[in-house]
């Protein structure tokens, strides 16, 4: 008989990431050869910047192979407080910022930092897959609140109707991942102050931030008076604003009490992130010129896909999608498509997979089934081959 490996009971509570799940499945059919489109990719299609990986490689030439301070080099963090200064006129102290191994390891560190058994999390439907094993990891309890009556925009009267007594902390991400959708600065401002009144704090996931579509604008929780932002912790990345999600560098903002417990924590598991990609990127905040550009022509460029393709997925009988505001994603109402053949998105995603070789990610691990999450950080060609595919389909 097999040995049964005894795995922590609060680990094997978490779910699988539905995401890294359907990108596996993509991997699996093109190692036997199929064709595959991929519209589950979480992640830029475009290269890292040519510029940025010079600036690796003269920080390889430099030496700087060694490790460096758990909160990052001071030269990387500085460079932050200049970046969000001149971006948002925010004013951060050095001892406010932690850089982390991605933005992922950036919110396990907020979360695990300020957490206890017990404790309420605040987290708004749909949500990034990864918000509630977050919590799961924590021991603390998900709260989901919904929002499907504004149109997946969080609004502050929401929050207030959520909150309870052992509520410790509120989640939000704009531009969201999976819907696109952009939380109004005001609102934005609006739930922070509803939040500090009660003494609860709120984490704000900021990797998508400057991938938002005229009229919306990037907005920063950096950018409020220092009595709010107490309340506040930014998680940011350089995976998606630079198309780096393999150099893995993120950061957290903080007060610096909260950024103390987690540079704490990360000096018992990662340390920091690799030396050398902390000098790239701290050279590329100090190039705003071609770093800046590099954002622009990516966001520009989704733009246009979004443009085509929304309206597209539209004209697919059953589908029903909102114009995202941001992000790179298109989240799709496919309940009109149940019935008989169909109960749920995640048998419309399986069709998709097997007939028409087209992977997407289902709603249901973003907390929404009868929806689908359909990126389109991919080409126009894919983009136009998948819809001709699913239009057969869903005749």
């Amino acid at each position: 008989m097999a040995h049964q490996f005894p795995v922590s009971k609060h680990v094997a509570k978490m779910k699988g990431s539905s995401t890294l799940i359907a990108a596996a499945a993509a991997a699996d059919m093109r190692s036997k050869g199929i064709d595959v489109i991929d519209l589950s990719v979480g992640e830029p299609d475009f290269d890292t910047p040519e510029f940025i990986k010079r600036y690796a490689w003269e920080g390889l030439e430099k030496g700087l192979t060694k490790y460096t301070a758990t909160a990052g080099t001071a030269d990387f963090r500085n460079s932050l407080l200049e970046f969000y200064a001149r971006q948002f006129a925010a004013d951060i102290k050095v001892g406010e910022v932690a850089a982390s191994c991605g933005g992922k390891q950036a919110l396990f560190n907020a979360a695990c930092s300020l957490l206890n058994p017990g404790d309420d999390v605040l987290i708004p439907k749909p949500y990034w897959v990864t918000f509630p094993e977050i919590i799961t990891f924590c021991r603390a309890n998900s709260v989901f609140i919904g929002t499907e009556d504004t149109d997946f925009i969080l609004t502050a009267d929401q929050v207030a109707a959520a909150m309870t007594d052992k509520t410790k902390l509120l989640i939000i991400n704009s531009p969201s991942n999976p819907s696109g959708r952009v939380i109004p600065p005001d609102e934005m401002r609006r739930i922070v102050e509803v939040c500090a009144a009660r003494g609860i704090y709120v984490m704000t996931d900021e990797c998508y931030l400057f991938f938002a579509y005229p009229p919306a604008k990037p907005f920063s929780l950096a950018s409020l008076p220092d009595e709010l932002r107490d309340y506040v912790c930014i998680a940011g990345s350089f995976s998606k604003t630079y198309a780096m999600t393999g150099w893995r560098v993120g950061y957290t903002i903080a007060n610096k009490e909260w950024t103390k417990a987690i540079v704490k924590l990360q000096s018992h598991s990662a340390t920091h992130p690799t030396s050398f990609a902390q000098y790239a990127c701290a050279k590329a905040l100090r190039n705003p010129e071609e770093s800046m550009a590099a954002v622009t022509n990516m966001t520009s460029e989704y733009e246009r896909r979004r443009d085509w393709f929304v309206p597209a997925l539209n004209g697919i009988n059953g589908f029903r999608c909102a114009m995202p505001e941001g992000a790179f994603y298109a989240f799709a109402d496919v309940r009109d498509t149940f019935g008989e053949r169909f109960k749920s998105s995640a048998d419309v995603a399986d069709v998709l997979l097997r007939e028409a070789h087209i992977v997407v990610t289902d709603g249901e691990g973003f907390g929404a089934d009868g929806f689908l999450r359909l990126s389109y950080a991919t080409s126009m060609e894919n983009l136009h081959r998948a819809v001709d595919k699913m239009k057969s389909i869903f005749r």
